[in-house]
């Protein structure tokens, strides 16, 4: 029941209170970025939501557009920077995800919607974090999230799924929030960003 009929109430609800309260903070956010690295202020990729329905999730641009000598954009980390990676590591660039939110593609939390690359690579098991709507964070976020390995990853996820509740996602709304205060687990280490993933082989 909760989560098929209490959560999207909560969450467009919610989703449309944030949206107002951080206003100024889209605006002052948008600024920057702009600053920095010109339009677009804003990233838009398709991406796998709910049983692999595909969506248009948006977020704030972090990373300009250099390429090398062959016009290939240069690896993440070298693109990441400045402006870039302050809105990444306080997750700013997540903010405009409440307007997914408030469509109902997405939930505050669930697990994370990656590329639409990656749905023919999982494995069964994997392929149940799709059983519900992704999240702005998750069960995998609060336990490592750029900082652990994609197996570990999707456990969390197929984990989040099999035990959902409302004071499971109350506690990880929580402990998200702490994470951001702390800056813990942005970047897989050694990366700017997690490392594509290649499959189970």
């Amino acid at each position: 029941m909760y989560a098929r009929w209490i959560k999207p109430v909560f969450d467009r609800v919610a989703a449309a209170i944030l949206l107002i309260l951080f206003l100024p903070l889209f605006v002052v956010t948008a600024v920057a970025i702009w600053w920095a690295l010109g339009f677009p202020v804003l990233f838009v990729q398709a991406r796998p939501g709910y049983k692999g329905k595909i969506f248009n999730i948006i977020k704030f641009r972090t990373m300009d557009n250099r390429t090398d000598e062959n016009g290939n954009l240069l690896p993440d980390e070298k693109r990441l920077h400045g402006v870039g990676r302050i809105v990444r590591s306080l997750s700013l660039d997540e903010l405009p995800q409440l307007f997914n939110v408030l469509k109902g593609d997405m939930s505050f939390v669930g697990p994370r919607p990656l590329l639409v690359e990656y749905l023919p690579l999982y494995n069964e098991r994997q392929k149940k974090r799709h059983d519900v709507k992704p999240g702005i964070t998750g069960w995998a976020q609060v336990n490592g999230r750029n900082a652990i390995s994609w197996e570990e990853k999707f456990e969390y996820d197929v984990w989040y799924v099999e035990h959902q509740s409302f004071w499971l996602d109350m506690k990880i709304l929580w402990m998200t929030l702490m994470k951001v205060v702390r800056r813990e687990g942005v970047s897989q280490k050694g990366h700017s960003t997690m490392e594509k993933f290649t499959g189970n082989g």
